[in-house]
């Protein structure tokens, strides 16, 4: 096995390519490549394929190729200041550009830039630096606690800013504006109007002084305004244009006392920062489900120093150590029960709320509860490696990704703020030019840069995102991309594959039907035959030969036939096991017992022929248990209008009788394992949009043709990287919920950006005077402020509403 990072990708379909043109390499067994770690994941034969010869094959295809040793340097900063996708892509292609940086990812949502780099040629100071000199704020992202404890002290700082600048400019609106609803309004400040008004913006300014060093800095050093550039041009504007006019006043060059606009630009601060405030709490809560998982986490562990128990943080556990769990403890990492026995409560994992019995030699998983005994365990996987700190992974990084419908987004908002202030110039220089005011056309000009700030549009689908992935981890469902949460919705054909996906892949002997000797000597030799064959149904008559108490000697040499059976020499006795095609290629004749090969068959049983030196000996059956909830799953598929398919390499009389059994009409049969893939590709070559639900090991080519692939996980195994969505819990229902999860996520993706696009549609024109001479109404600069603020709240709250979600199947 060999780890590669992949540089060049940059979609998921990237990973489709790349794992097709590892699996022309020869020697390669397995290829499975991540679009959200940009990870290639290869199983070859090292006798027969070399890491040069996957490299070229990933370098041929049009990808860059970086070592998993060779990635030097990686960091991910939390980023100060972002505020819409404008900010993503500019904070984005600044720190590409910096020398020695190969990948970067940014991610509005979680306000977080992960970044790839050479650790010889760049330093994560530069690229603090660089961030820096973009008009943005950057720091090292803490451990979650201390993430916690910067976010909660970002919030006050903002509660601070929103409280001193409404002090400020609530008494300059009153002073400026009172007297047009009859308000009373002391002496003194008449005779003193322009002196208090500055006196009272000019702080408002200043609270809002972040505005101006990141907006000014983004138009004269990167050339690229962004959203605080719209704030900055348009309150420094309404400030400037105020205080020009009041010095002009005062130095007697101006005869009438001039109309000002201090007021406007300190309620506008005020205004933005209290959106601000709002997006930030907002913000917090789409990551409860991260929170919840960390949540979980043990955060000591009694292990065993010498002769001594000791008490240890969590993350000082080491590989290898022997922890001790005392009743009612959480389990602190995962392992390898040594001494002692327990039943241990897994629900926050698998799902199953029955307490799992535990002794020696079981797996135990961290975080999970110790419910009765006591143990001593071995410590197999400890920090990152852990059950639950793979799923917390997993969990951060589909919340990281984008899907592919904010590709449109990300096109817009890359032309949308540049338009924006070409759409205030011009109108303000129109009005001006109509009206002969400058304070109407400055009124009309600042009010356009306010109302089109694209936050909302930033926001609408990364923070769906976010919830809809958590809601997943939450049920049990780990959706890797953005991009598969949006695939799920649109998928037509869903296949199952039988054998440890239907069913629980734990089959059981059932029938021995001898022609020749004895039932026992039939059952002995076809253990022998299977006892180093790794075939659930191999395994299934091994562990029947043991219930029998017999002796399994090894065999002098095995050979497995692809598709048809197994082939064993004991002592002077060759030894055929397979299906009818391994008889006929052997031209052993069968015709005797076809008639209970057809109605084993038809019962649902996989019959499988034995032969002794070219005689045939009898026939061995098998059946493989449905799972659980296969059926409610399937005719909910159905009832959701999928078309659901079986697929397995049984024969057609069997396959049929286990479809029958969970409500499937359409079966494909006797397909070899290399041959799934070529099913999958024929469906989408009629033009359908294909999931394939399989174990996620021997499906995995058939995973990655799929449009959609859903790996069966489990506790211990949650890191499969060959579907795009697994399944924890290993209850079929959960591709149900992935289905109608991605409906609801994908619906409220819409709304947001729904009302984000018309907000700005209907608000830049309304902002511009268009109704001004039919109606008289023009928009007031504060106004539009806080109706910029209010379109991202409600953006961020309509994803919030997602925390409601239920499962369309209740369990």
């Amino acid at each position: 096995m060999c780890i590669l990072g992949i540089t060049g990708m940059h979609c998921a379909s990237c990973s489709r390519i790349i794992e097709k043109s590892l699996m022309k390499v020869p020697g390669v067994r397995k290829a499975s490549v991540n679009f959200a770690t940009q990870k290639a994941y290869v199983d070859y034969d090292s006798s027969a394929a070399t890491t040069d010869a996957i490299e070229q094959a990933i370098t041929k295809a049009g990808y860059g190729v970086l070592r998993e040793q060779e990635r030097k340097g990686e960091v991910t900063l939390r980023i100060i200041g972002m505020t819409s996708d404008h900010c993503v892509g500019l904070i984005n292609d600044t720190l590409r550009k910096v020398s020695g940086v190969t990948d970067v990812k940014v991610n509005l949502a979680t306000e977080k830039a992960q970044i790839w780099y050479d650790a010889s040629a760049v330093k994560v100071s530069d690229l603090i630096h660089a961030v820096k000199n973009a008009g943005y704020g950057a720091e090292r992202a803490a451990a979650p606690d201390l993430e916690k404890v910067a976010r909660e002290k970002e919030i006050r700082n903002l509660k601070l800013k929103v409280l001193f600048s409404f002090i400020f400019a609530i008494p300059l609106a009153y002073i400026s504006m009172g007297d047009l609803i009859g308000l009373p309004r002391p002496t003194f400040v008449d005779t003193n109007m322009l002196i208090i008004q500055l006196a009272l913006a000019t702080p408002a300014i200043l609270i809002g002084s972040s505005f101006y060093t990141s907006g000014l800095r983004a138009i004269f050093k990167n050339r690229s305004p962004n959203m605080d550039s719209l704030v900055a041009i348009g309150t420094g504007t309404a400030y400037l244009y105020s205080l020009i006019a009041s010095i002009l006043f005062w130095l007697g060059l101006s005869a009438e006392k001039p109309d000002l606009y201090y007021e406007i630009a300190a309620l506008l601060i005020a205004f933005i920062l209290l959106g601000k405030l709002l997006e930030a709490v907002a913000k917090g809560k789409t990551s409860e489900a991260i929170k919840k998982l960390m949540g979980l986490q043990a955060k000591t562990a009694i292990v065993l120093r010498g002769k001594e128990e000791v008490e240890i943080p969590v993350d000082e556990v080491e590989m290898g150590d022997i922890v001790i769990v005392k009743p009612g403890q959480k389990i602190p990492v995962d392992g390898i029960i040594i001494d002692g026995h327990s039943s241990v409560d897994e629900s926050m994992i698998t799902g199953e709320s029955i307490p799992v019995e535990k002794s020696k030699g079981d797996q135990v998983i961290g975080a999970t509860i110790n419910k009765t005994g006591s143990f001593r365990f071995k410590a197999t996987k400890v920090g990152a490696n852990t059950t639950l700190a793979q799923i917390i992974k997993l969990v951060e990084e589909a919340q990281g990704s984008k899907a592919p419908i904010q590709q449109l987004v990300d096109r817009i908002s890359a032309y949308f703020v540049p338009m924006v202030v070409v759409i205030a110039l011009f109108s303000g220089i129109v009005w001006y030019l109509v009206s002969g005011e400058v304070t109407f056309a400055l009124t009309i000009f600042v009010a356009v840069l306010v109302i089109a700030c694209p936050c909302a549009m930033g926001l609408a689908t990364p923070t769906a995102v976010m919830m809809g992935t958590g809601k997943g981890a939450e049920h049990g469902i780990l959706i890797k991309t953005a991009a598969a949460l949006q695939k799920a919705r649109d998928v037509q054909v869903i296949i199952f594959d039988k054998t440890g996906t239907l069913t629980k892949g734990k089959p059981e002997v059932t029938d021995i039907l001898p022609s020749l000797g004895e039932e026992e000597d039939v059952l002995q030799l076809a253990a022998i035959a299977e006892k180093r064959s790794e075939h659930p149904l191999g395994e299934a008559i091994v562990n029947e030969a043991k219930k029998r108490g017999m002796s399994i000697p090894d065999a002098q040499r095995f050979s497995s036939i692809t598709g048809k059976g197994v082939e064993a020499w004991h002592g002077r006795k060759r030894i055929l096991l397979g299906n009818r095609a391994l008889m006929r290629q052997e031209k052993i004749p069968f015709d005797k017992v076809a008639a209970d090969l057809e109605r084993l068959e038809n019962e649902g049983k996989t019959a499988m022929l034995i032969a002794i030196d070219k005689k045939l000996a009898g026939i061995v059956a098998v059946a493989d248990t449905l799972k659980e909830h296969s059926l409610e799953a399937v005719q909910a598929l159905r009832a959701m209008g999928k078309d659901v398919i079986m697929i397995t390499g049984d024969n057609e009389r069997t396959a049929k009788a286990i479809a029958r059994k969970v409500g499937i009409d359409r079966v494909l049969a006797e397909v070899l394992p290399q041959d799934k893939e070529l099913e999958v590709k024929k469906l989408q070559q009629s033009g359908k949009k294909v999931a394939m639900v399989g174990d996620g090991i021997n499906d995995a080519p058939a995973l990655a043709q799929s449009d959609l692939g859903i790996a069966i996980g489990s506790g211990t195994d949650v890191a499969i990287e060959t579907g795009d969505i697994v399944l924890i819990k290993e209850d079929l229902r959960d591709v149900v919920t992935a289905i109608d999860l991605s409906r609801y996520t994908m619906s409220k993706i819409k709304q947001n950006l729904f009302w984000a696009f018309i907000y700005n549609a209907a608000g830049i024109p309304i902002a511009a005077g268009v109704l001004y001479p039919f109606t008289g109404w023009l928009l007031n600069p504060v106004i539009a402020g806080a109706a910029m603020a209010f379109s991202s709240v409600s953006v961020v709250s309509n994803s919030l509403l997602m925390k409601r979600y239920k499962p369309k199947i209740k369990k």
